[in-house]
């Protein structure tokens, strides 16, 4: 549970008392961007905000915040010169927001927990320096409006990462990006290299439909960012899957694999399939597909033998290193092509 949202749902739900950090801000290098962010307990940690000197000085400040039973409107905002004062080899400055957790915050919480679960995008909306400012942080949806009732909404750029905007009073706001992952894989096959697959994308920024007919095949847990579809009708999953997402093919049955093959490359607006097989299986589905009326620049675009090439071995977890070595590739490259986009229709505008 390396997700700070993640560890911050389990926490409230046990009533664990933590500080979240968030990099609010960063001038020259630094090991993480602005948003990232770690979560600490007493005796936990969880995420990372880049390691070294720093993380240790933020351990410090949090843990006296913990120690302090610091209130959650006593918020504080620490600047760290990492080359002289931290011997930080990055030579730039950070600066971290130090927010205690308490029971009052499960509703922000939650609320963010299930919009980023559900492929909803959410911002947090926190005072930084008004002493009348809501304790709370609000929730705001992409229109800017409150989801839970603890602030009023200030103009921001859903575009931007994570940065600080002022009211027409001059108090200063966080506005803190909580983002659906926009990364979606549907894995067909619960076997024993699906399973490896699922457990090296548990810390990874996607979101993963796991699919199988046999019900009794999956684990009892799976990570948060996993969601479990046993059904016979596998095909029906890939005719409601969204625009743009990544197709995972490995079941138990090369009928089945051929059918899904199908289904699969009959849709125009697939960002990526990957079938798993040796060159033999590609040319045998290749000439069945064709018989099948799939024309060949689809067959071209049908990923098989899968992961990256040099890595032979056969053990799962060899083939889940390689393949999700593969898909990050693949998308951070259409991370940059929508951000490209975005950046050229901003100019426009």
């Amino acid at each position: 549970m390396s997700d700070w949202l993640s560890a911050l749902t389990f926490l409230c739900d046990d009533a664990v008392p933590a500080v979240l950090v968030t990099v609010i801000g960063v001038e020259g290098s630094s090991p993480r961007e602005a948003g990232a962010k770690m979560v600490f307990t007493r005796d936990r940690q969880f995420d990372t905000i880049g390691g070294g000197h720093l993380e240790l000085r933020a351990t410090e400040v949090a843990r006296e915040m913990l120690a302090s039973a610091a209130p959650e409107y006593e918020r504080r905002i620490q600047r760290f010169a990492l080359g002289p004062s931290l011997g930080q080899c990055c030579g730039g400055v950070v600066h971290l927001l130090f927010e205690p957790i308490a029971p009052a915050s499960r509703e922000w919480i939650r609320r963010l927990h299930e919009r980023r679960a559900g492929g909803q995008d959410s911002w947090r909306l926190v005072a930084l320096d008004a002493a009348d400012a809501p304790a709370l942080p609000a929730v705001l949806d992409d229109g800017g409006k409150s989801l839970t009732n603890q602030a009023a909404a200030v103009g921001f750029d859903p575009e931007q990462p994570c940065h600080i905007v002022q009211d027409s009073a001059g108090r200063r706001w966080l506005v803190d990006p909580c983002l659906a992952h926009r990364s979606r894989l549907y894995l067909f096959g619960a076997g024993h290299v699906g399973a490896a697959i699922v457990r090296a994308l548990a810390d990874l920024p996607c979101q993963v439909t796991w699919v199988d007919e046999r019900e009794d095949i999956f684990p009892a847990q799976v990570p948060p960012n996993v969601k479990i579809e046993a059904t016979d009708t596998p095909e029906a999953v890939v005719d409601a899957a969204p625009a743009g997402a990544s197709y995972l093919v490995m079941t138990h049955s090369h009928a089945l694999d051929q059918r899904l093959a199908e289904t699969i490359l009959c849709r125009q607006d697939v960002g990526w399939f990957g079938l798993i097989g040796s060159q033999t299986k590609r040319t045998q589905f290749e000439r069945r597909l064709r018989e099948r009326g799939i024309a060949p620049q689809r067959l071209a675009d049908m990923t098989c033998p899968i992961g990256i090439p040099g890595i032979t071995g056969k053990a799962p977890a060899v083939i889940a290193a390689s393949v999700c070595a593969q898909l990050l590739l693949l998308w951070e490259a259409q991370e940059r092509e929508r951000q490209t986009a975005s950046d050229r229709i901003r100019a426009i505008g």
